[in-house]
């Protein structure tokens, strides 16, 4: 049978509720299943406040951490596609997955922001997750502060797509 991402992942989120799903190792703060789907669905219900359409593109362009996780799984349940990129790419790299992605969003630190001039004029949405969001940026509170329940439903079909990734570009561009 097919299930969406987020669905599998937390289809027995009830037998697991208060146990461990992940550990913020900037912080040590630790997320239980429920927390982590919870925190998913407002994230969603972020995006879709935003205006992300089902099938509509997310970029992270983000190092190892939680709001990763979050956003990710967030996409899912919007019926949103995610691609990754490496917040090492030059800022050329960078934009030429965003357009040929057709990132609408785009989750980084702020540190990075300076990579995407290219992009903030493509009607691109830049949500950082440092405390302090850069001029022309949202915060990624809108997302993880969103109210979970003004989400709308979605039909997931089993040739959607969740994650549009792109090779690292170790022998070129990324592709």
């Amino acid at each position: 049978d097919h299930l969406p991402l987020h669905t599998y992942c937390f289809e027995r989120v009830a037998e697991f509720a208060d146990r461990p799903c992940l550990i913020d190792g900037a912080t040590d703060r630790t997320y239980c299943f429920a927390e982590v789907e919870l925190i998913s669905r407002k994230v969603a219900a972020g995006l879709a406040k935003l205006g992300l359409q089902q099938g509509q593109v997310v970029m992270l362009l983000l190092p190892n951490c939680i709001e990763f996780a979050f956003v990710f799984m967030g996409a899912s349940v919007r019926g949103a596609i995610v691609t990754t990129a490496n917040p090492f790419y030059k800022p050329g790299e960078i934009a030429k997955q965003a357009k040929a992605a057709g990132a609408r969003i785009i989750v980084t630190l702020a540190a990075y922001v300076e990579k995407l001039a290219d992009l903030q004029s493509h009607d691109v949405l830049i949500i950082t997750i440092d405390d302090a969001p850069k001029e022309g940026c949202q915060h990624i509170s809108v997302l993880t502060e969103a109210d979970e329940t003004q989400c709308p439903a979605v039909k997931i079909h089993p040739d959607d797509v969740v994650a549009l990734p792109y090779s690292s570009g170790t022998t070129g561009l990324p592709k």
